[in-house]
């Protein structure tokens, strides 16, 4: 078998540090997936306008694909403390590290840069190599008696994310009137906690850094929220 990407991702998760753990978490992450051009055919995605949703075939890129995997994975759901096997999880290394996410679909676009899906709620990495695309159907894909293992509750309640008076004018140098949404993009992604399950081991260390787009932002961990301690440009 060999299968050759219809596209690639274009989004604002430029680090694997800070994207979701699941689609739809963070859903001012806007992305464009960008068709080859034997591919950006409109006419491959005729009707496709009246389905919301996506699924996205992709492939876990970065250094997933000659890392090789185990048989077993520690999820971050557990806390990355207790083991199940490779295949009872979405760990992105696997035998063939290949991804499925159910995005929100907002349409074609077609610029300079050439036939473009527009997505929201994406939890891909910027270039990442996508495989097919398929429409999600509600009323086969939406199985509300299913069972979800040890992943049958949402994520817990997020943490509240505050801005530092640096913070704040970072912003409004780097987003004056609020197009990019940074201060809506930072402040889901950080709501869901972005650390590793196992940091809670580490008490001592409080600021953490992650790029979002071109940025690096910076925040540490208070009581009881998370401040956002300065946003830079990244080198």
């Amino acid at each position: 078998m060999h299968f050759q990407p219809i596209g690639h991702i274009r989004s604002p998760y430029t680090d694997k540090f800070g994207i979701p753990r699941q689609p739809g978490l963070v859903t001012a992450a806007e992305a464009r997936l960008e068709l080859r051009p034997e591919f950006a055919r409109e006419e491959a995605f005729k009707a496709l306008d009246g389905f919301s949703h996506v699924w996205i075939l992709f492939v876990f890129h970065q250094d997933c694909l000659e890392a090789g995997w185990n048989p077993t994975v520690r999820p971050p759901r557990l806390g990355g403390r207790e083991s199940v096997g490779v295949f009872a999880s979405r760990a992105p290394y696997r035998p063939n590290p290949i991804g499925l996410s159910a995005v929100e679909h907002l349409g074609l676009i077609r610029d300079e840069r050439g036939l473009a899906l527009r997505l929201r709620g994406v939890d891909m990495l910027d270039g990442t190599p996508v495989l097919d695309i398929k429409p999600y159907v509600p009323y086969a894909d939406a199985i509300p008696e299913a069972r979800g293992g040890f992943a049958v509750a949402p994520p817990p309640d997020p943490r509240e994310v505050r801005f530092s008076p640096t913070a704040d004018a970072d912003l409004e140098r780097f987003d004056p009137d609020g197009a990019r949404a940074l201060r809506t993009l930072v402040t889901q992604v950080l709501e869901q906690d972005p650390r590793p399950g196992y940091m809670d081991r580490y008490p001592e260390r409080r600021e953490f850094g992650l790029r979002l787009m071109e940025f690096d932002i910076r925040w540490r961990l208070e009581a009881g929220h998370i401040e956002v301690i300065g946003i830079r440009p990244a080198l």
